[in-house]
Parts: C-alpha cells; sequence; structure tokens
C-alpha cells in the first residue's frame, strides 16, 4: 500500500494534513524464546480454545506486490518486483532492525505452490480471510483494468488448498505514485503509462467495468468472504471514489446499487460494502471536512455498511523520531478504536497493526530525516509478545462493540512497511504464534 501523511503525523510536523507529495514539495531535502520459535504452535488462551467458533474473524491485508507484473516492467525493466527493494534496505540509524528477511526467501506469490504454503500458514494459526488490496486503474483512453492481480488469479485461485481461506477485496483506489525507492531531494510523482498518469479516482465507465469483473471474476467464487451475509467489498478513499463521479453523491449512489444489483443477477446474493477511515480524522470537531459527522452523512447517502482501519498510523501520531515506541502506540489505537465506535453510525471493526517501517522504500544511500511518508519514524519494540497484546486488547473490543466481530490486521506481507505475519528470520513464526494464541483455530479450516 501507499499512504498519506495523516493529520496526526501532520500535527507533529507542526502543520495541516496534507499528501506526501505536497509535504516533500515543501520540504524538499530537507522476544522471548517461546515467541520467536518458528516450530512449534503455541496453545490458544483457554477461553478461547473453548469456543473457538465464537471469537472474531480474523482478515489480514494482503499486499500482492511481489510477483513479476507487466506494468512494473514497463516502469523498472524486466522480472522487477518489490523484493527488490527488500533485498537493498539497510539500518538506517544505530539498532535499526534491517533488513527483513523472509525465512521462506522471496518468492513469486503467482505460483500456486507458493500460495499454498500461505494458505495453509494462515489458517493453521486463526487467520480466516485475505482481504487483497486490489488495484484497477485506466491506462489510456477508454482502457482500463486491473493492476497486480496475478498473485490472486494464478497463485490463490489456483492453489490446491483454496478452500482453506476466505478472501476478499480491498479496492486500494489510490493514485499510484512512485514509491520504489523515494529520493529525498525528488518529489514523489504518480506514474503513467504513455501520457496516461494512474490517478485512483475512476470515472463512472471505469467504475461500472470495475464492478462487472469483481463479480464476475471472484465473488462467484466459493471462498469469496461474506460479511453478515453480504460478500464483502472495502474501498480504501471513499472520498476519491466520490471525485470520480465529479463529487456528484446521487451518481455515485446509483453506481453502488448497480454494483448490488449486479451480484444479485449473477447469484451472490447481497453486498457487505466497507470503507475505510484513511480519510475521516476521529478527533477533529464536526465542522471539519474529515469529521465522522460528514462521514457518517455521506457513508448513509452511499449506503455503505461497515468501516474499518488499515494501518494504526492513519490516526495514531508517531512521537519520536527515529523510533516511536510501540506500546505506545498501541494504547493510543484502542482509543481510536473507542473514538471511531462511539462516533461513526455504521458498524467499526477494530485494526491491529503488527509494525511500521517505511524505510525500504527510501534511497538507502540518502541521510535518513523525518520528511513524510516514507521517510518516517518506525515502531520500535513491534516483538511477537507485543502484538499479541494488542491481539488480545482487540479481539476482547471487537466482541463487545463491533457487529459481527471482526479484527482485521497490518498486515500479512507488507515487508516493505515492516508490518507482516509471515515467518521472518528473526521471530520465526512468532507473529503467527500469537495470533493462534488469541483466536484459536476455527474447526474445519
Amino acid at each position: 500500500m501507499t499512504h498519506d501523511l495523516t493529520g496526526g503525523q501532520a500535527a507533529q510536523l507542526g502543520g495541516a494534513p496534507m499528501s506526501r507529495k505536497r509535504f516533500l514539495q515543501l520540504t524538499g531535502a530537507a522476544t522471548t524464546a517461546a515467541f520467536a520459535g518458528g516450530g512449534g504452535l503455541l496453545q490458544p488462551d483457554a477461553a478461547v480454545a473453548a469456543g473457538p467458533q465464537a471469537r472474531p474473524e480474523v482478515a489480514a491485508f494482503y499486499f500482492p506486490q511481489w510477483h513479476v507484473d507487466p506494468l512494473n516492467e514497463y516502469w523498472f525493466g524486466r522480472g522487477w518486483s518489490e523484493w527488490e527493494l527488500v533485498k537493498r534496505a539497510q539500518p538506517r540509524y544505530a539498532g535499526h532492525q534491517q533488513p527483513k528477511v523472509p525465512a521462506w526467501g522471496m518468492q513469486d506469490e503467482a505460483q500456486p505452490s507458493v500460495m499454498a504454503r500461505k494458505i495453509d500458514a494462515a489458517a493453521d494459526h486463526g487467520v480466516d480471510a485475505f482481504m487483497f488490496d486490489w488495484y484497477w486503474y485506466t491506462t489510456g483512453t477508454g482502457s482500463w483494468g486491473p493492476y497486480l492481480h496475478r498473485c490472486l488469479e494464478e497463485g490463490l485461485l489456483r492453489a490446491p488448498n483454496v478452500s482453506r481461506i476466505k478472501f476478499a477485496l480491498m479496492w486500494a483506489n489510490h493514485d499510484w505514485n512512485n514509491l520504489f525507492p523515494v529520493h529525498r531531494a525528488n518529489p514523489v510523482n504518480t506514474l503513467k503509462v504513455g501520457n496516461t498518469t494512474l490517478f485512483g479516482a475512476q470515472v463512472p465507465a471505469s467504475f461500472d467495468a470495475l464492478t462487472t469483473y469483481v463479480v464476475e471474476k471472484y465473488m462467484t467464487h466459493p471462498s469469496y468472504w461474506r460479511v453478515g451475509g453480504g460478500a464483502y467489498f472495502s474501498i480504501y478513499q471513499i472520498e476519491k471514489f466520490l471525485d470520480g463521479f465529479g463529487r456528484d453523491v446521487g451518481a455515485a449512489r446509483a453506481a453502488l446499487d448497480a454494483f448490488r444489483a449486479k451480484a444479485r443477477a449473477a447469484g451472490v446474493g447481497e453486498l457487505h460494502l466497507n470503507c475505510m477511515t484513511v480519510d475521516c480524522e476521529p478527533f477533529v470537531p464536526d465542522s471539519h471536512p474529515r469529521s465522522m459527522a460528514n462521514r457518517n452523512k455521506l457513508v448513509a447517502q452511499l449506503g455503505m455498511d461497515s468501516h474499518t482501519t488499515y494501518v494504526w498510523i492513519h490516526h495514531s501520531p508517531f512521537t519520536r523520531f527515529p523510533e516511536t515506541a510501540y506500546p505506545e502506540m498501541r494504547a493510543h489505537a484502542a482509543t481510536v478504536w473507542d473514538t471511531l465506535t462511539r462516533g461513526l453510525d455504521r458498524p467499526y471493526f477494530p485494526n491491529v497493526t503488527m509494525g511500521w517501517d517505511s524505510s525500504p522504500r527510501t534511497v538507502q544511500s540518502d541521510v535518513w530525516e523525518n520528511l513524510g511518508y516514507p521517510w518516517t519514524p518506525v515502531l520500535g519494540g513491534n516483538t511477537p509478545q507485543e502484538f499479541e497484546t494488542a491481539l488480545r486488547s482487540a479481539r476482547d473490543f471487537a466482541l463487545a462493540n463491533a457487529s459481527p466481530p471482526i479484527v482485521t490486521v497490518n498486515a500479512w506481507n507488507e515487508w516493505t512497511e515492516g508490518s507482516y505475519l509471515e515467518p521472518d528470520e528473526q521471530h520465526g513464526n512468532g507473529y503467527l504464534n500469537a495470533i493462534r494464541r488469541v483466536f484459536a483455530v476455527r474447526k474445519g479450516a
């Protein structure tokens, strides 16, 4: 995923919220052994083990840029994937834990055998669903289509054990910026195909094609995730979705209603439409354009069903550079869950973030300073046991407040943002074991 500078982060820097592109333009250049083990599975909490079917569902965001995509080859050369950035990551300050080394190696996720291993690991440790960051862009006049989709279509859907995991889409409808990597002297630019810039906002004809593709290609699959009986589809930036319709709320609502009608006609049934909270600020007055009051109005007009958060840093500030302590942000995230749950009219699903370190997306030879994404502080001390504490809090919060109870996790594999459940050489299966301890495994998984 890519991210905008949040209100909390901007406040730390003494200014109003702004995109990372604008920020860089303005600045110019300015564990314990039990958890670290990779082999044995840890026993789940007794209460959850006694009734694992009643625990919240766990959906992990999946970032699919670990395979070769034709557009990436167009921009970066033959055979490129974001593993190239992982290979080159270096420590940027004393005590910085880089590089992150995947215990499974730097595999091609578009291979069914590779995805089969991921599916088994997820299902064996209590992850119920992969929520794929899913991309769709206009690449020319009247030409649009999916991007980074081979992992899902050629890998997961062809894996022999696909029935062990559910999957859904989080339409990541942000502009596709060149972060691979970012040079501090150059503003982040949005990538192009020929003369066409890959903007996230999609015109009505493109969105109509998108929904047809999603219904026919994914939602009819028996492993597609359903929430409250509806096929789950999330939109990352609801405001940018509205931009594609010229800010005409009525036209945008009609497009979503048409999406629902397509799903019914295809035998999918109802949809569950979720929106991310990235463009909503929980701690601003109602008069603010990004307030919860304004979000409630828009969500009601569009007929959306629920909310969740992609990553803690969207609402919780970094307080120190180069590292902010994980327990400190974890405590703030709990206040975010409570504030959004009380302030939003539709259900909110709490998010747990495993970590944060976007330094691999910066040029490694540049001096490391606090310049905004991806030049941000790192979350330090995010050991498996600290992660488990966050998971347990989110589990209890979701059971008490979310309907249906769901916990989203960032992320299965955000290696260049330092947030991943996949095993690494430092902690082994520690983060997966933490999920198993807190949530157990549903029967039949």
